[in-house]
């Protein structure tokens, strides 16, 4: 028998598992390891939703399968967010599912709708499951760029024009994990017409919708009008809400992806926890002031993490939205690449990030900064890493030493 699985040999070792079992084995030794390598808030959900929880979890009868696509509560939650948020009018019966996180709902889409050989646009650099949930589902890949602008818009037409078969799929991430890059409503009114030109599923992935900075929201491709034609649109309460482990999610859009997309699922779930499914609906029908407080603290911290990165000797561009920054190599140290460089941080500054490579090729040259630490922490990091910048020899001005 062969242990050559054929989904195993499409599949690359995940680059970022790297520097993350060296941040575990550090860790384990005693060694005070300042982490912000992975996207995983340090913020506590809002009290009444672990209250919901708790009510829910007390009662008898919710202990049992629940349904994959979602309660029907949770389902029209997610549609008033729609209204309220993006003024989209959206079908909770027929436009939304529920999925375990946003991770799981891109896959089970990947797995519904791709076919062996087909061909799918995704960002290079991108977050892992946009190009390997289709590679899984066993598509094959083209790379375009992540920056919004012209550029990026000709790379479609030349992937129209030369790939076969032609390209049926085109994934979309901004804010961007992992560039934090943002577009405005004028980029998606273009996007989505030169989908329906050229015949294409848009899969928009807008899990970062709520951690905006400097008062400009970020829309979503589904305020497009006839957007739903041809968009899928996925959002997560991972960030927003500071609900990462209890994975949920959404997948709002188009009807009949929204139905294969379901199909799929219920062979392969019976949906999240009952009880986290009605404390996901306190979250989306409940106040809503801990995500203005929440965007506020990310803010700080931003500030805090350019403002004393670049103090200490490296400057990094300032985030419009999402919880990290894609901060390019000091220039003295561009030629160790993004991996050693990252593996160099960790052991000498006691810093963790995730090296830009792990994104895709085009991440060479940068790491991703997560924002999960305190104000405090990152100025901390800050002195660590001007220690190590000054023993690698990196001459720092006067001017920013202090």
């Amino acid at each position: 028998m062969s242990d050559e699985f054929y989904r195993m040999k499409r599949l690359p070792p995940y680059v970022i598992a790297e520097v993350n079992a060296m941040r575990a084995e550090a860790r384990a030794t005693g060694e005070d390891i300042i982490d912000l390598g992975m996207g995983n808030p340090d913020l506590p959900p809002p009290p009444h939703v672990i209250e919901k929880l708790i009510e829910v979890a007390r009662k008898p009868d919710a202990h049992g399968y629940s349904q994959s696509k979602g309660i029907p509560g949770l389902r029209r939650a997610q549609a008033n967010y729609y209204g309220r948020r993006f003024g989209v009018d959206v079908d909770p019966e027929t436009e939304v599912v529920v999925t375990m996180g946003s991770k799981e709902g891109l896959a089970s889409l990947a797995t519904a709708i791709t076919a062996p050989g087909d061909v799918v646009l995704a960002p290079n650099p991108s977050y892992p499951i946009h190009t390997f949930g289709f590679i899984i589902a066993g598509a094959t890949i083209r790379a375009v760029p992540t920056t919004p602008d012209d550029t990026y818009f000709e790379s479609l037409e030349r992937a129209m024009a030369f790939t076969v078969p032609r390209p049926s799929i085109l994934v979309v991430n901004y804010p961007s994990n992992p560039t934090a890059e943002a577009v405005d409503l004028a980029f998606y009114e273009r996007l989505v017409a030169w989908a329906k030109e050229n015949k294409v599923w848009i899969i928009s992935d807008l899990a970062y919708s709520e951690l905006y900075f400097d008062g400009k929201p970020t829309p979503s491709i589904l305020q497009v009008p006839g957007a739903k034609d041809i968009a899928i649109e996925f959002t997560s309460l991972s960030k927003t809400y500071s609900m990462a482990g209890w994975r949920i999610g959404f997948a709002v859009g188009n009807k009949t992806l929204i139905a294969a997309m379901s199909r799929v699922k219920s062979y392969l779930d019976y949906g999240a926890f009952t009880p986290i499914q009605a404390a996901a609906c306190a979250a989306l029908n409940g106040p809503q002031d801990i995500v203005e407080t929440n965007r506020q603290l990310y803010h700080k911290r931003r500030d805090v993490l350019v403002e004393s990165f670049g103090r200490a000797g490296w400057d990094i561009p300032a985030p419009p939205a999402s919880m990290f920054a894609w901060a390019p190599l000091p220039p003295a140290l561009a030629h160790l690449g993004s991996l050693e460089f990252s593996k160099q941080l960790l052991t000498h500054a006691k810093v963790a990030v995730a090296p830009g490579v792990g994104y895709g090729e085009n991440g060479e040259g940068f790491v991703r900064i997560a924002m999960v630490e305190n104000e405090q922490r990152l100025r901390q990091a800050a002195r660590n890493v001007k220690k190590y910048l000054v023993s690698m020899g990196v001459n720092i001005p006067s001017a920013k030493v202090g």
